[in-house]
């Protein structure tokens, strides 16, 4: 049956400043992704850089999403065009590209997503992307429904905010708070004054470039702190968090 592709709606959300409260995922189980992408988020971060996910779990990761409320973003490993055609052509739409330092760098990314003239991306005929080549306005409107958020995670990188989010294409930009933590001097202390005085001083000329603004905090109070201030995509948490420290909770209530 012939369809047309649907809007990115977690992409139209971030555009229109729509609080978008997320999950990490980091279990690479489809069965964890089935269950949390139905639990309420508005976004799900299937993580493939610090998660030993490859490309045949993602794909069932996705699938499983269909259905949930949660829209799928995946972190690719790195900043490649290789693994920007793979994920793309199994029905990726949002990613995070970590460890973008400069607007090369986030061009780059923004090139590797999109088909020609605007880009560089691979042609495949038929793939989950398209439905199987039964979405008949693929080519023509897949580079505009692509979603690119990179990742801030230095000191470096935070000094090039208003390059970065000037780049055509560049549709966020998410702080991510270890790797600035590791950059300052506070290796595992990602909520140091000195960490949160950096993500404070960020936040407004993030927002004045016309981008979204992300960020970790699976902290509670943290969380809500970051939305206060308008952070527009926050991850409040992981799944490997709640496993780990619920079931650490529970064996505590019955063990002196």
């Amino acid at each position: 049956m012939k369809t047309t592709l649907p809007p990115n709606a977690f992409k139209h959300a971030l555009r229109a400043g729509q609080p978008q409260v997320g999950l990490w995922s980091s279990l690479c189980s489809s069965l964890t992704t089935q269950i949390i992408a139905g639990a309420g988020f508005d976004w799900l971060l299937i993580d493939t850089e610090h998660a030993p996910n490859e490309l045949p779990a993602v794909f069932n990761q996705l699938q499983a999403c269909v259905g949930g409320t949660a829209a799928p973003v995946v972190r690719v490993a790195w900043n490649d065009a290789v693994l920007f055609k793979r994920y793309l052509d199994i029905g990726t739409q949002n990613f995070l590209v970590p460890w973008v330092q400069n607007a090369d760098e986030a061009r780059a990314a923004v090139r590797a997503v999109r088909y020609p003239p605007q880009g560089t991306r691979g042609v495949a005929v038929t793939h989950r992307a398209n439905q199987w080549g039964r979405v008949t306005d693929y080519y023509q409107r897949a580079n505009d429904e692509v979603c690119v958020l990179v990742q801030l995670e230095t000191r470096a990188a935070l000094a090039q905010i208003e390059a970065i989010g000037a780049v055509d294409g560049v549709d966020g930009l998410f702080i991510g708070p270890s790797d600035l933590a590791a950059d300052s001097g506070h290796l595992g202390d990602n909520r140091h004054p000195d960490v949160k005085a950096l993500i404070t001083e960020a936040l407004p000329r993030i927002l004045k470039t016309g981008k979204a603004a992300g960020i970790l905090a699976p902290v509670v109070e943290d969380a809500q702190h970051w939305l206060k201030l308008g952070f527009t995509f926050v991850a409040v948490g992981s799944d490997l968090g709640i496993l780990a420290r619920g079931s650490e909770a529970l064996a505590a209530k019955f063990k002196p």
